[in-house]
């Protein structure tokens, strides 16, 4: 699947972790200057943030919740 130039409403999953990203490090940036430290806790609050897609809960927990249920 390719989106079209421009059309960020096509590619809405992106621009929201896109988004959250720039929460921590605005836009402008230089990311080699981002600390592989700084980087792990962005990323470790953004995946443990309650999301309203599913239901409240962490990433974390959906997917806990979908293994629990293969077994």
């Amino acid at each position: 699947y390719f989106a079209d130039p421009y059309s960020s409403w096509q590619r809405g999953t992106n621009e929201n972790a896109n988004g959250l990203l720039r929460e921590f490090f605005p836009k402008g940036k230089n990311f080699a200057e981002v600390s592989e430290e700084e980087l792990i806790q962005a990323l470790e609050l953004i995946n443990n943030r309650p999301r309203k897609c599913l239901g409240w809960k962490t990433a974390y927990e959906s997917f806990m919740e979908a293994l629990s249920h293969l077994s």
